[in-house]
C-alpha cells in the first residue's frame, strides 16, 4: 500500500510519444486494469500495477512493454540520444495480400505504436556505463525485422565496435517480417555478420528476449549474445508451440518454450524478473568493463 500515492514515475522519460496503458471497460473508471494472464485475470489498482512495472503482483505475468516504457525502465535518465529515427520501411515487392498492401499495414502500424519502425536504436547508459542499445516494439507489426530492423541493429553493432562500448538489445519479435520476403531473411544473416565485426572490436553484445521472441529474430542476433537472458514468462523458440503441435500432431509440455525450460536446456543464460534487469545488466557491464581494464593493464 505504501506505493499507491507514490509520486515518482515508474518510468523515466525518453524522447517519443508513449502510448496510454490498455483498460479493460469491466473495470470502471480507468483506474483499474485486468491481468492478461487468462490463469490469473485479477483486477489490478493501475497506478500500483505500473509502479510494479506492469508485473501482476498475484501471478507475476510480466506484461508486454512499448520500446519507449523498455528504455524508461532501463536506462539512466537523460541519456539516451536516439540513432537513425528517420529510417522508415518501402516496399520493394509491392505486397499486396487480401486486399491489403504493405503500405497501408505500416500506416496501420504506425498509429498503433507512435513509432515510424519496430526498433529503436540509440546510445544510452546504464548505472553510469556507456552503451548501445536496440530495443523492439511489439505493437508495430508483432515488432518483426525487415530491412529497417536488420539495418538499425547492424548500425548499433558498427557503433558499438568502434567506440569499445557493448551492445544490449531487448527482443519481442514474431519474426521475420513476410511482406519483405527475401529481403526479410537476408536480415538473418547480416545480423549476424554485423556482431561478429563487434566480437572483433572485443566488445560483449548481451541479448534480452522478452515475451513473445520467436522466428528469424530468435535463429539470428538474438540467439547469438555473448549472454543471453529471458524475462521472467517469456516465449522463446522458432516456431510457436501451436504451429508445432500442429505439424508434429503432439501435445507439447505446458511449460515448452518457457524460460525454466529455456534455462534447464542451456537455451539462455539466466532468468530474470523484470524488477531486477536493469541491476542485472549494470552488474554484467561492470564485469565486462572489468575484464577490458585488466587485459589493457597486462598489455
Amino acid at each position: 500500500m505504501r506505493n499507491l500515492f507514490r509520486k515518482a514515475p515508474p518510468y523515466i522519460t525518453v524522447p517519443g510519444q508513449a502510448r496510454p496503458a490498455q483498460r479493460d471497460q469491466a473495470a470502471g473508471d480507468g483506474l483499474w486494469v485486468r491481468c492478461e494472464n487468462e490463469r490469473c485475470r485479477e483486477l489490478l489498482y493501475v497506478r500500483e500495477y505500473e509502479n510494479n512495472l506492469k508485473v501482476c503482483h498475484k501471478c507475476q505475468h510480466h506484461a508486454r512493454l512499448s520500446a519507449r516504457e523498455r528504455l524508461g525502465q532501463l536506462v539512466d535518465e537523460d541519456t539516451f540520444i536516439e540513432h537513425d529515427a528517420k529510417l522508415a520501411p518501402a516496399d520493394p515487392l509491392g505486397f499486396e495480400a487480401a486486399g491489403a498492401s504493405y503500405r497501408r499495414k505500416v500506416v496501420e502500424a504506425v498509429a498503433k505504436s507512435h513509432e515510424r519502425e519496430a526498433a529503436i536504436a540509440g546510445s544510452a547508459r546504464i548505472e553510469g556505463l556507456p552503451i548501445e542499445l536496440l530495443v523492439l516494439d511489439f505493437a508495430f507489426m508483432g515488432a518483426s525485422m525487415g530491412s529497417v530492423v536488420g539495418e538499425k541493429l547492424a548500425r548499433a553493432a558498427d557503433r558499438a565496435g568502434h567506440q569499445l562500448t557493448p551492445l544490449v538489445t531487448v527482443s519481442a519479435s514474431g519474426g521475420a517480417r513476410m511482406q519483405e520476403g527475401i529481403f526479410a531473411l537476408m536480415q538473418m544473416a547480416k545480423t549476424v555478420m554485423a556482431l561478429g565485426h563487434l566480437g572483433a572490436h572485443q566488445q560483449p553484445h548481451i541479448s534480452v528476449l522478452a515475451d513473445p521472441t520467436l522466428g528469424g529474430v530468435t535463429a539470428s542476433y538474438a540467439g547469438v549474445g555473448d549472454v543471453i537472458i529471458a524475462e521472467e514468462g517469456a516465449l522463446v523458440g522458432f516456431a510457436g508451440p501451436r504451429v508445432i503441435e500442429q505439424i508434429t500432431k503432439q501435445k507439447l509440455p505446458s511449460d515448452a518454450q518457457r524460460t525454466a525450460f529455456l534455462l534447464e536446456h542451456g537455451m539462455v543464460d539466466m532468468v530474470v524478473q523484470r524488477r531486477d534487469l536493469r541491476p542485472t545488466l549494470g552488474r554484467l557491464l561492470r564485469l565486462y568493463a572489468g575484464v577490458r581494464q585488466r587485459v589493457a593493464a597486462r598489455v
